[in-house]
């Protein structure tokens, strides 16, 4: 794909050079206070400082990626990251940047970093077809992995030989090379939004869909099980490579080489293993073997054994998470695409803050190996959890807008605003069908919850047996005609088909206003 789609190409390139230039950010304030009092606590910290603004950020991102030009959004965000990175820059080399100042200039870039992340993942399904999407979402986790493995090797290298101040300045020239990308990409006309979504109400339409989502949710606690014990290795990483294993910077730029090479063959080896592995089986192999090179590092501080077990790591790594995004991608619908995917970050983010600190602590208290050897227990443990809850991905469904409802004609015409408004509908079931007629409508629950409602039943008349009445609730009018106008999708009406085939005939619907505010 990355040779023929020329769009695609330079945006992933520009995106790779930001990423790139973050992680070497992260790697080169890890250094500047490896040497400090308390080592251990400022390098988590810096990773914390990092990865927070996701925690912070992330879903209020989504819901503005969602809203807004996404184009003219990613440039704005990196103009401003350019800025503050140069502001760093001079700062460390007129040594005025100490431990605190540099985590208020990682704070910072990490808020931009939480606005890029969701707007950039939405973006990929404008300049693919639907057809390359599953190829495009795996390459936006390459993307991702190899940053994560080649930045921080080549920032080790660099801090080695001319310090922490050129591998600032190299961060902020990245934030241009994506920014140039972006303007040259001419993005489609996009259809005009009817009415712009409240900011409140799009925030809660997004966790509300992932909320009802069965499968985004065992999609998000596998990668919060594989995160949190794996982010060990790049929190403490440094203080493996200063203290058990005696490598300087050079050394430390070796074991996060060992860590690209790695991720570089999980990237080649991707395309054959989705072929060969499902979903759990994947995540079995990978949490495995990520697991057994945690315990490597914890039993065995030897670099000649070390180094080759990251590799090891890195692949496995870049495996599980690039699976796991691009199953992400392959099960959203567009209306709520960036907020879900923020949300994703969130979760994989929040994993790596939480991690760090919490490795950071239990190197203080344990030391270095006991903290290896409680996060290789937990990644095992977490991995042999699969098969008690296993993932399933549901890929082929339609996912595509599909407008089906017919329009609701009302002799009281409410306002937008108005709500809640209860929507009821009336179906009649012979006998025979009753079983999998209730089975049916409770698959169509989490459809009618994901895309608006707040409540939901379904009950039968005592007096006439044959008639069933599903009723939810939605908060305002507005948000149900939203469920009209485009929030369903093509598999959501192959749910509902298959309900109301089961009936004697399609049910008769009826809309329930609030008593005021309507004319």
């Amino acid at each position: 794909m990355l040779r023929t789609n020329p769009v695609f190409r330079a945006l992933w390139i520009g995106v790779l050079a930001s990423n790139i230039g973050t992680w070497m950010q992260t790697v080169g304030a890890q250094w500047l206070v490896v040497h400090e009092a308390n080592a251990a606590t400022w390098v988590s910290l810096v990773q914390t400082a990092t990865t927070v603004p996701v925690l912070l950020f992330a879903l209020p991102a989504g819901t503005i990626a969602d809203a807004l030009d996404r184009r003219r959004l990613l440039i704005a965000v990196q103009l401003s990251l350019f800025v503050i990175a140069g502001t760093l820059t001079a700062l460390t080399a007129l040594h005025r940047a100490g431990p605190a100042t540099l985590l208020v200039f990682t704070f910072l870039l990490g808020c931009g970093q939480a606005l890029t992340l969701p707007s950039w993942q939405a973006v990929i399904p404008e300049v693919v077809s639907h057809d390359e999407l599953p190829s495009a979402s795996a390459l936006g986790a390459v993307n991702t992995n190899l940053a994560r493995s080649a930045g921080p090797a080549l920032a080790g290298l660099l801090v080695a030989h001319f310090g922490s101040t050129v591998v600032f300045g190299l961060n902020a020239l990245s934030f241009v090379v994506f920014a140039v990308a972006l303007l040259r990409w001419r993005r489609p006309e996009q259809p005009p939004v009817k009415r712009p979504e409240p900011f409140g109400s799009a925030l809660r339409a997004g966790g509300r869909y992932v909320r009802w989502s069965p499968v985004i949710r065992r999609i998000l606690g596998r990668v919060l099980l594989f995160v949190l014990p794996g982010s060990v290795v790049w929190g403490l990483l440094p203080l493996v490579a200063s203290r058990e294993l005696g490598m300087g910077a050079s050394g430390y730029g070796i074991l996060l080489a060992a860590l690209g090479v790695g991720a570089i063959a999980g990237a080649l080896l991707m395309p054959r293993a989705r072929r060969l592995l499902r979903t759990n089986q994947m995540i079995a192999v990978t949490g495995l073997a990520y697991g057994a090179v945690l315990l490597v590092v914890a039993l065995v501080p030897n670099r000649f054994v070390v180094t080759p077990a990251l590799v090891a790591a890195g692949l496995a790594w870049m495996m599980l998470v690039s699976r796991m995004n691009a199953a992400m991608q392959l099960n959203l619908p567009n209306w709520v695409r960036a907020r879900a995917l923020a949300i994703y970050q969130l979760v994989f983010a929040g994993g790596q803050a939480l991690g760090a600190v919490a490795w950071g602590q239990s190197a203080e208290a344990f030391g270095l190996r006991p903290a290896f050897g409680i996060a290789a227990a937990l990644m095992l443990a977490g991995t042999l959890a699969v098969r008690l809850w296993p993932v399933h991905t549901h890929e082929d469904d339609d996912h595509s807008s599909a407008v089906f409802w017919a329009e609701p004609h009302l002799l009281l015409q409410p306002h937008l605003e108005d709500g809640p408004v209860l929507v009821s509908a009336t179906y009649r079931v012979a006998p025979a069908n009753t079983d999998a007629f209730v089975s049916a409508m409770d698959e169509l629950r989490g459809s009618r919850q994901r895309t608006g409602a707040t409540q939901w039943g379904l009950f039968r008349d005592g007096a006439d047996p044959a008639q069933f009445v599903e009723v939810y609730l939605v908060p305002t009018w507005e948000e149900h005609l939203r469920q009209h106008e485009g929030r369903l999708t093509g598999d959501d009406e192959r749910v509902e088909e298959r309900a109301v085939a089961l009936a004697e005939s399609p049910p008769s619907v009826r809309h329930l206003l609030p008593p005021k505010h309507s004319d």
